[in-house]
């Protein structure tokens, strides 16, 4: 069985980073839809951008879940609800995820 639990949360200007961050990168990825490789130097650009911005994206998690030590597993992922501030832990099978 799937779960869906908090595991924490976090400060309302770190929430405001991943927010941007997230932001970004979807608009980023909406861009891609509609930007062909024919136009090469927009292309590279945004290209390069995704790839920074996953990168800021994945690192920000990295760094509030080793200063907030949230319980995880392998085959799960954390949430954040922007209005709430509150991290989930969300879908994992493992036993440990599941106690």
């Amino acid at each position: 069985m799937a779960i869906r639990k908090i595991v924490g949360q976090v400060l309302p200007e770190e929430r405001d980073e991943i927010q941007q961050l997230f932001e970004r990168r979807n608009g980023l990825n909406e861009l891609a839809r509609i930007v062909t490789a024919d136009n090469t130097e927009l292309y590279e650009k945004l290209v390069k951008d995704l790839g920074e911005t996953g990168t800021r994206f994945q690192q920000w998690w990295n760094r509030m879940a080793q200063k907030y030590q949230w319980e995880g597993c392998d085959d799960s992922n954390w949430e954040i609800n922007f209005n709430t501030c509150d991290i989930y832990l969300v879908g994992g099978q493992c036993d440990e995820c599941n106690a």
